[in-house]
């Protein structure tokens, strides 16, 4: 694992009117890295993210990618730095086939001036090269995105994302909605990712799916930080604790050495 943080939010907050959605929160993650950001509904995640990945700007604090503080003032600003975040509405168009969107809005071209035209064949090639190994089979490609299983939906945009050149992965949710069988196929190609030297934020409630695959967990509690934890320095039952609120853990967790 790279020891340099790719990208990193220092001290960061955010208000809307007289309410603090978020108060000095802090993270960071590393190519090859899983930072699990925890929390129960209302700690902050999706304002922290939402900040991450250009939706918002932070009233206070510092983004950070590659060692530069930078202003993401959209969507598009991350995604040219490799920040890739796949919300859990995935914008996708449920009647299009799947290569279709794979390739929403960067669409390869065949043809000259007026009469250039989706190069399909090549998105279809691309599309099969890119989801060979999940279990989503040439034909279910050009079937619509609809009709694969939640799971198979979440992988897709997965592979779209570090198809088209992300350095970090933010995934919202991802498990939220789906059964046993599928979470594992999510999780393991989140591992797939850490594995190619992605870095990767996954925003989770749950304590059991973060606890199998983080590296590192950071805990929001009603817009504030308990802590920034390493795997090994807390059980699954204690991160659970953590994210009910309980200070007595994150105090113990930081005793034997969390970062």
């Amino acid at each position: 694992m790279n020891n340099e943080a790719y990208l990193e939010a220092v001290c960061v907050s955010k208000f809307y009117q007289n309410v603090s959605a978020l108060e000095d929160v802090s993270l960071s993650v590393r190519p090859g890295e899983v930072v699990c950001l925890l929390g129960d509904n209302g700690a902050g995640k999706s304002t922290l993210i939402q900040i991450l990945s250009g939706v918002e700007k932070p009233d206070k604090g510092i983004v950070r990618v590659s060692g530069i503080d930078v202003r993401l003032g959209s969507p598009t600003d991350a995604l040219d730095r490799g920040i890739a975040t796949v919300f859990q509405d995935l914008a996708v168009v449920p009647i299009m086939p799947v290569y279709r969107n794979f390739f929403l809005g960067r669409e390869p071209r065949i043809g000259w001036g007026p009469f250039q035209r989706f190069d399909s064949r090549r998105a279809i090639a691309a599309t099969e090269d890119a989801l060979r190994g999940l279990g989503v089979s040439s034909v279910a490609v050009r079937r619509p995105i609809n009709t694969l299983s939640g799971g198979q939906r979440q992988c897709v945009a997965i592979a779209r994302a570090v198809h088209f050149g992300a350095r970090i992965l933010i995934l919202d949710e991802p498990t939220s909605a789906l059964g046993v069988k599928q979470t594992e196929i999510v999780l393991g190609y989140v591992q797939r990712a850490k594995e190619a030297g992605i870095g990767v934020i996954l925003v989770t409630h749950n304590a059991q799916h973060a606890y199998s695959i983080g590296d590192t967990f950071v805990v929001l509690f009603l817009g504030r930080q308990l802590g920034t934890f390493k795997r090994s320095s807390l059980t699954e039952t204690q991160l659970m604790r953590l994210m009910a609120g309980k200070i007595d853990e994150a105090n113990g967790a930081v005793g034997r050495g969390a970062g």
